[in-house]
């Protein structure tokens, strides 16, 4: 590999800096949320549901 593209690639790899996205507590409470309901309706509703249909099919 010639020096130029090594030094180039170098200098290119110091330019990038790589920072995460901090998720909002609001937005990790609106998920909390979610997945609250969304166990429950699964234990509510379709768990009884999908007994009497597997036991007693139509």
């Amino acid at each position: 590999m010639p020096t130029s593209e090594r030094a180039n690639a170098e200098l290119e790899g110091r330019n990038h800096t790589y920072a995460g996205h901090i998720i909002p507590w609001f937005v990790r409470l609106m998920w909390l949320i979610f997945w609250a309901f969304a166990i429950a309706y699964v234990v509510k509703f379709l768990l009884p549901a999908l007994q009497t249909e597997l036991l007693t099919p139509p």
